[in-house]
């Protein structure tokens, strides 16, 4: 049996006025989706209350484990991914470069962009190295990632501060969200002496040239220590990998113990290589693995754009540049080798365009089997078809292994 999970991130939204009350998922045209919610769909609960609605916790929940057991933080499993030997009395943080405006007459300052226009992996390396030399200590170190996104580690650090992330905040002043409790006088320092780093930067000057926003700060937040989760081989007994493109997923297919699958100019927004992650799932399937985690960020990245018609986009583009040729391989393959194969669709999270922000409510997914062993269909793929069939998993990390199974 092959298996491969579809994760459009934060792909599931509310209902938009200004589309009849559709959703994105219910306006965009995904005929594959729509078939593969003819085998068995339903909700699936994968943020736990008690947890925020992040797509760390979100996608080890989809992906099998048990956040409320194995989380421990954001920026650790991205630091894994990036090759950092985390020691045990170590705090990882994320590292965002932002743009932030200048203050206004009040003296508060508003977050312009999370991403500084999503800034290119090279151009952000140049500056956090730069941040490096001017800002590290025995205790602090800056590790470059790719775009916006990067690693500080503070040997030794303190856990118990409150940290908002960025994204949650665009396009409002900046003052009630900046780092507060135990060692956030050290965050805020940094945080401020980045911004007279990052002013006249040759980086920043030739992104206002060009007409991009600079990275005008550094913003931290997500912090957490070394993660320890089991490999999938030992609670599955299943070999897999993981397409994506960002670090916090391959974080986690490390930890995981899966193979690691980058492709060339996937960037984590809407203009990606779609058609390169779908051949390497196929290639991947055809060196031997039984399962691949495909992982498609664009879908979020619109939400917190508030980019209504990209964000439906991204889901038809999902739809038949990379649902489309995997599953036919797949079919393909079933007729000559007779191996059947289970297929399973869904976000990790809502990222509503109306709220900019991931929420914990359920989310829609739909599972194909080839086999047809599923009979437990929706009329499409959606929040409102999905949520008719009556099925609901809570907790969410109980579905991988029902879809490893077959168990419904």
């Amino acid at each position: 049996m092959k298996y491969v999970v579809f994760l459009g991130d934060g792909m599931a939204d509310l209902p938009l006025p200004q589309y009849d009350n559709k959703t994105p998922l219910m306006i965009a045209n995904k005929p594959n989706m729509d078939k593969i919610a003819a085998g068995l769909a339903g909700m699936v609960k994968t943020v736990p209350d008690e947890l925020a609605p992040g797509s760390d916790t979100a996608n080890m929940s989809v992906m099998g484990f048990d956040p409320v057991k194995y989380y421990s933080g954001r920026s650790p499993l991205e630091a894994v991914s990036m090759g950092i030997e985390l020691q045990n009395d170590d705090i990882a943080f994320r590292c965002n470069l932002v743009t932030l405006s200048e203050p206004d007459a009040n003296g508060s300052i508003t977050m312009l962009d999370y991403s500084s226009d999503e800034i290119s992996s090279e151009e952000a390396a140049v500056l956090i190295n730069d941040l490096n030399k001017e800002l590290s200590t025995d205790l602090i170190s800056f590790h470059a990632g790719k775009s916006y996104r990067h690693c500080i580690v503070w040997h030794g650090g303190p856990l118990d501060m409150k940290l908002i992330p960025p994204h949650d905040i665009l396009t409002q002043k900046i003052d009630a969200y900046l780092p507060s409790g135990n060692g956030s006088d050290l965050l805020m320092d940094l945080m401020m002496r980045s911004r007279d780093i990052l002013a006249d930067h040759p980086i920043n000057r030739d992104r206002i040239r060009r007409g991009l926003n600079p990275a005008s700060s550094i913003w931290i937040w997500g912090q957490g220590t070394k993660p320890q989760l089991p490999l999938i081989s030992d609670m599955y007994g299943i070999k897999g990998a993981v397409i994506s493109a960002v670090d916090l997923i391959f974080g986690l297919g490390i930890c995981a113990g899966m193979e690691l699958i980058e492709v060339e100019g996937a960037t984590g927004n809407i203009h990606t290589n779609f058609t390169g992650k779908a051949q390497a799932a196929i290639d991947a399937f055809k060196r031997g693995q039984d399962y691949i985690y495909l992982h498609l960020e664009a879908p979020d990245e619109c939400g917190h754009r508030a980019e209504t018609e990209n964000k439906i986009r991204s889901i038809e583009l999902l739809d038949s540049y990379i649902i489309g040729p995997v599953w036919q391989y797949l079919e393909d393959s079933r007729k000559m080798t007779g191996e059947d194969y289970r297929i399973m669709v869904l976000p990790d999270h809502p990222t509503p365009l109306s709220l900019r922000t991931h929420t914990s409510d359920p989310v829609p997914f739909a599972i194909y089997s080839s086999d047809n062993s599923l009979n437990r269909p929706a009329k499409a793929y959606d929040e409102q078809a999905c949520s008719k069939t009556g099925i609901l998993i809570d907790p969410g990390h109980e579905l991988f292994g029902m879809f490893i199974r077959g168990e419904f």
